[in-house]
């Protein structure tokens, strides 16, 4: 029993020295980090995943789009599970959840190991995000809400850009890039899960779980501004999961450019414009932001069709950082009208749709991009997302200009 007790209070976090709010505010920053570049690695290594066990570009999109199923799933069924168990539960579940995605990866000998790595992956992503920036609101000090806002923003899309950066380096310059880069990812979570332990919880836990599904519904007050932030926020996803799911052949195949640095790079600008847009653009255009987003996404989508029809490795990048502060804007300020929109009973229901519409926009264009690829290449293949996405945002323009000023 002398040595089963101390075994039992450092499972359950009561043997080990809590961190002040300022340490564990920091931790969380640091474990929010950690889980999203933990869920982009692959990006750069997948021309190297199909040369490895011959799958097509169709397939690589199916890996990407199993991502943004766990994600949905996650949204649904864990959405409040915070709320009743508490922050600290949550947090180290989300963290396992990488691990072991990571290990399917160290592992993985064909297609099945990489599309369960990708839905844990998913899984980690969606349970640890609203977890984590509702964390950092918590430890935030009082009159430091909207810095908890900024760092939850820079943890979550800073971190989605650093993983295929990382990753492309590791591939580029280092060996076994396919098994190296998951090590690096381990030593990173690992400290991460140890470091959460000693979080204080911020929340009184029920200690019951009631795994029910979050519902998805609009109050009829909150359609309007509903419609046009999800499909601002489904046009700007969009550009997110073809950048992150199919760069690597649009930069072999039609720029020939098999450098999977450079690949980590274009991903990693996509993702910093993105951070930029919602950390400070929002703040200089204000009532213009959503305006000024979507006709970021025109114009990034417009480069980025240009860069391919004239296989420009320079205009390609330019639309995507074009298109990811666009991105940014339109996401940070749609997601805040549709909170003010909605009834403060109901916000949790209507951001969890609005969340759902996104992380659909990130797979199913997606897919399709990849079917055809298949039938018609990867140039085409595109041409037809990025028109899509031109398309939407237009209309999102069009609707505001429909709408009268007090209204939007």
């Amino acid at each position: 029993m002398t040595f089963i007790n101390p075994v039992v209070r450092f499972l359950s976090g009561s043997g080990l020295p809590r961190f002040g709010r300022r340490g564990g505010f920091a931790v969380v920053a640091y474990a929010f980090t950690v889980t999203m570049i933990g869920t982009t690695l692959p990006t750069p290594l997948y021309p190297i995943y199909s040369s490895e066990f011959g799958f097509s570009e169709l397939m690589v999109t199916v890996i990407f789009a199993t991502y943004a199923v766990g994600v949905i799933a996650a949204l649904l069924l864990f959405g409040r599970m915070s709320d009743e168990v508490g922050r600290r539960r949550v947090l180290l579940t989300g963290l396992a959840l990488s691990a072991l995605s990571t290990v399917e990866f160290l592992v993985a000998h064909g297609i099945g190991l990489l599309l369960v790595g990708r839905l844990l992956s998913g899984l980690s992503a969606g349970i640890f995000t609203g977890t984590a920036t509702a964390t950092l609101a918590d430890l935030a000090p009082r009159e430091g809400a909207e810095r908890a806002t900024v760092v939850a923003t820079l943890a979550n899309i800073g971190g989605l850009g650093c993983g295929p950066l990382l990753a492309g380096l590791l591939a580029q310059f280092a060996v076994a890039p396919l098994r190296l880069t998951f090590w690096v990812d381990l030593a990173l979570v690992i400290p991460a899960m140890v470091l959460v332990w000693a979080v204080p919880e911020p929340v009184r836990a029920e200690g019951r779980v009631r795994l029910r599904p979050q519902r998805l519904r609009v109050p009829p007050q909150a359609r309007t501004a509903f419609v046009r932030a999800g499909l601002a926020a489904f046009a700007g996803f969009a550009v997110l999961g073809l950048f992150t799911a199919v760069a690597p052949d649009f930069l072999a195949l039609v720029l020939g450019i098999d450098n999977h640095a450079i690949v980590g790079l274009v991903v990693f600008a996509v993702f910093a414009a993105s951070t930029v847009g919602q950390t400070m653009l929002v703040a200089v255009f204000r009532t213009r932001a959503l305006v000024v987003g979507c006709v970021g996404l025109i114009a990034g989508m417009g480069l980025l069709a240009l860069g391919l029809a004239l296989a420009s490795l320079v205009l390609v990048v330019s639309g995507a950082v074009v298109a990811g502060a666009g991105q940014g804007l339109s996401f940070r300020t749609g997601l805040a009208a549709v909170n003010q929109a909605a009834p403060p009973r109901q916000r949790a229901e209507v951001a969890s749709s609005f969340f759902v519409v996104a992380y659909v926009a990130i797979s199913a264009p997606v897919v399709a991009s990849g079917v055809i690829a298949q039938l018609q290449g990867v140039r085409a293949a595109g041409l037809i997302l990025a028109t899509l996405v031109a398309v939407l945002a237009a209309t999102v323009l069009i609707l505001l200009a429909r709408t009268p000023p007090g209204h939007r």
